[in-house]
């Protein structure tokens, strides 16, 4: 089968869906992979499969990254939203030419690209909604993950789900300019986006790992718990392609603690973070690596040997090699951190990053999240419990390897076939 897969965001946002791509290519399969051209590097080369680079949504991700250092909160958020706009529509754009030259058998799509389910339904393709986040399923068991972690009792809890109508309120007039480029009828602003129009469910993977979050009993047979898609170096050959003070640094004493809030690059407050994060080092006297990713930390020496201020390096090979993680509860850095088998403290700015935090302290692998704002007065004290309570640690390796023993995958691949009806034999 040959299968369109669509993602935007950072870097997080794309990894797990090029680790689908070269799993679905090992398999034997024909992939076009629709990311922003930045994350070229990313596309693995492997298997009999062939796996075709798209670029989509390149200059909105150059909006992204220029704005968000700028920004200082919710209000700033969404005053970009009208200079996000013809960026998005070109992202459309750019996924439905990439549909167009791949007439794929099936499309994948994360939600930020809007267009994923109207381009399948354009093509009278199967489309799969895809995210690593229970966002989409309404269950009892726990309410929609943008709360927190809360849980509101079980009908409590479904009736949460309603927000996921919410991209059809706010957007719904751009999704409706795009049907009609593409020769298809309007839809309802608040259509429900697990139901296809002929009303069949829609089916959604969802790669994260039932030992972190587990399978609801209420989940439907469309609801795809796979386990993580890990997109992995070549082990200790890509030492030569990471920075030489990195390795050095690393080589020359006990596991550092890894400290750093990747994308999240609000500008006001980075050297105050940057201040209560050595401090609290300083404190315990342990060695750091801070990351500055787009500038929630600011960069500069750290005035001590002990301390490698970089602006970062990819998890899945740092992770493994540090004592303990401390980061902004991305679903990406918070599957890396729990693969590795490290503490975890979750230092949560916005979105799903409190859910993931909760979970984190849940499954019992390191402290409650923390609040940025609280960074300044609380850091030294959770830091010190983060490295000190030897049951996170013990919790942590426990969890780590039942990750690793998961191959979530072998799971997409094989619900991809599942639903398309199509496997390498029949090609």
């Amino acid at each position: 089968m040959h299968v369109l897969i669509m993602s935007f965001g950072t870097r997080g946002d794309i990894q797990p869906y090029a680790a689908l791509a070269g799993a679905l290519a090992r398999a034997g399969h024909d992939v076009t992979l629709a990311v922003p051209a930045g994350f070229a590097d990313l596309v693995p080369r492997d298997g009999p499969g062939t796996i075709r680079h798209q670029p989509a949504g390149s200059a909105m991700l150059r909006l992204v990254q220029e704005i968000m250092p700028e920004l200082s909160g919710p209000r700033d958020a969404l005053r970009t939203l009208g200079i996000m706009t013809s960026a998005m529509r070109e992202l459309n754009a750019e996924c439905w030419a990439a549909a167009q030259a791949a007439r794929p058998d099936v499309v994948v799509y994360h939600p930020k690209c809007l267009a994923g389910p109207h381009i399948a339904e354009a093509l009278g393709v199967p489309g799969v909604l895809s995210l690593p986040l229970p966002f989409f399923t309404p269950t009892r068991a726990h309410a929609m993950p943008f709360f927190g972690g809360a849980s509101f009792g079980a009908l409590g809890n479904r009736a949460s789900y309603a927000f996921r109508r919410m991209s059809g309120a706010i957007y719904g007039g751009m999704i409706n300019n795009f049907r009609r480029e593409v020769g298809l009828g309007p839809v309802r602003r608040l259509a429900d986006p697990l139901r296809n129009a002929d009303g069949s469910p829609v089916h959604i993977l969802y790669p994260y790992s039932r030992h972190v979050v587990p399978v609801p009993e209420d989940y439907p047979p469309s609801a795809h718990v796979t386990g993580y898609w890990f997109l992995d170096h070549n082990g200790d050959d890509d030492d030569r392609e990471l920075p030489a003070q990195l390795v050095d640094f690393l080589a020359a004493g006990e596991p550092p603690v890894y400290v750093g809030f990747g994308s999240m690059g609000f500008g006001k407050g980075a050297n105050e973070r940057r201040d209560a994060v050595l401090a609290a080092l300083r404190v315990h006297g342990l060695r750091g690596i801070v990351a500055t990713g787009w500038g929630g930390i600011a960069p500069g020496e750290a005035g001590t040997d002990d301390v490698l201020v970089l602006e970062g390096a990819p998890h899945e090979w740092l992770f493994p090699r540090v004592a303990a993680v401390v980061h902004h509860g991305g679903a990406g850095s918070t599957a890396a951190g729990i693969r590795a088998g490290r503490p975890t403290l979750v230092v949560p700015f916005l979105g799903d990053q409190p859910f993931w935090g909760a979970r984190v302290h849940a499954l019992g692998i390191g402290p409650a999240p923390l609040p940025p704002r609280q960074l300044g007065t609380a850091l030294t004290e959770r830091l010190g419990d983060l490295v000190h309570t030897g049951s996170y640690a013990s919790r942590a390796n426990e969890l780590g390897a039942a990750v690793r023993a998961e191959n979530g995958l072998a799971a997409g691949v094989h619900a991809l076939e599942q639903i398309t009806g199509v496997t390498p034999a029949d090609e």
